[in-house]
């Protein structure tokens, strides 16, 4: 029901949408007089804010077409290289030399598209070949197409790591890492020849008991059942997936707004005094971030009720009890498979030790097949986007996987 209200409201706006649009249109023109002056600036901003706060946020591209390696650039072709009913796996393919690390990134399924990680490709790209998870719109995918679960989420991961083939160095961002490792782990189990040469396990909750935030908090003061019925609602007729049961991206995203109201309004105003002073540099920038932030995505009812259980409620991870599809998920049988966490030391979604805490339980790893760092005065998307991921994080992940790529190739000779 909540769904259905949700489109109608948007429906409803549409004439105010267009005809602000319209306006704003009018008023930007630079063959209009008014368009120079204070009030017309004044005018488009309101018009452009409130276009902004009626507007669907669709998916946006990657739009990464070349990239910059050894002082030139050069062409970079997005492929989509394998796909499922959930889920297809991008290539970022370049000229390269033979002995670059294969990178598979694994984006979060919680809410938002992997093209938030466009600044994480983007950077890693000089330097690696990489692969992503696009995961889908479950409002996208037909009910015909199945149900979509934890145990699912896993077993997509396996796969792409196989198809991958050996010395793949795999980074889960945020919410990936529990499963991810959980993968990784049933992998080095069964002594697959495909296991990782790395793993990379980025600002996510591996322990959730460890300095609990917002999130974590909300998860343990509510059963189970609450979610189903309070955050689970059925796709409308307008999508492919009509009919199927999701956790709708417009909740998600209200719960990130409303952890941190009074920055969103800051970053708005700023916006629209931007906009009147004429400061177009800047207001694209706000542009973009938000155009990002706001484009989100629904998720399958059952993988995002698996994981309020198995992650936030029971902590099945870190205290032994997981299983998928009847095999017991323990990383410490993780042997070949060297583990680096990173954190942000202001993040207020996942806090910190929950990724480090990743080290312990990986307990058949030596030191040397270890590394943890923390990035002070970061926030949680600041682990993988701007300045300090790019000059302060993305540094220290890619000596580790040189590194441990170096090592793999010195054994195989």
């Amino acid at each position: 029901m909540l769904y259905a209200l949700h489109e109608m409201q948007f429906a409803s706006l549409t004439p105010v949408r267009l005809t602000v649009e319209a306006l704003q249109q009018v008023f930007t023109n630079p063959w209009f007089p008014a368009s120079h002056t204070p009030f017309g600036r004044t005018v488009a901003a309101n018009c452009e804010l409130l276009e902004r706060s009626t507007r669907k946020y669709e998916k946006r591209s990657f739009d990464l077409t070349t990239t910059r390696i050894g002082g030139e650039d050069v062409p970079v072709h997005d492929d989509i290289v394998l796909t499922t009913n959930f889920c297809c796996l991008r290539h970022f393919s370049r000229p390269a030399g033979a002995d670059e690390p294969r990178v598979l990134i694994v984006a979060p399924m919680s809410g938002h598209h992997a093209t938030l990680l466009r600044d994480t490709v983007a950077s890693m790209l000089p330097d690696h070949d990489i692969y992503i998870t696009d995961w889908n719109n479950a409002r996208d995918v037909p009910v015909l197409n199945g149900t979509f679960d934890l145990d699912d989420y896993i077993d997509v991961v396996i796969e792409f790591i196989r198809f991958l083939g050996p010395n793949t160095h795999v980074m889960a961002v945020c919410q990936p890492v529990s499963p991810v490792l959980a993968a990784v782990s049933l992998m080095a189990a069964e002594d697959d020849p495909a296991q990782p040469a790395s793993l990379t396990l980025m600002g996510g909750p591996i322990d959730a008991r460890i300095n609990p935030t917002q999130v974590n908090d909300l998860a343990m003061r509510r059963p189970l059942q609450w979610f189903a019925e309070t955050m689970i609602d059925i796709v409308p007729m307008a999508y492919p997936g009509a009919g199927r049961r999701v956790y709708p991206g417009f909740i998600q995203l209200t719960g990130f707004v409303s952890m941190n109201p009074d920055r969103h309004v800051d970053a708005h105003l700023k916006l629209y005094e931007q906009l009147v002073a004429g400061d177009g540099d800047s207001a694209e920038k706000q542009r973009e971030f938000y155009d990002e932030f706001l484009s989100v995505m629904d998720l399958p009812a059952d993988f995002y009720l698996d994981t309020i259980r198995t992650v936030f409620q029971e902590h099945c991870l870190p205290r032994g009890t997981l299983v998928s599809r009847g095999r017991k998920v323990d990383p410490s049988r993780i042997r070949r498979t060297a583990l680096m966490t990173v954190e942000g030391g202001r993040d207020d979604i996942t806090g910190r030790g929950q990724c480090q805490a990743a080290h312990q339980l990986c307990s058949a790893l030596p030191e040397s097949m270890r590394r943890h760092h923390l990035e002070q005065d970061v926030g949680h998307f600041g682990v993988f986007n701007g300045r300090r991921w790019r000059e302060g994080i993305l540094p220290n992940v890619r000596e580790f996987i040189r590194c441990h790529d170096r090592l793999l190739a010195r054994k195989a000779s």
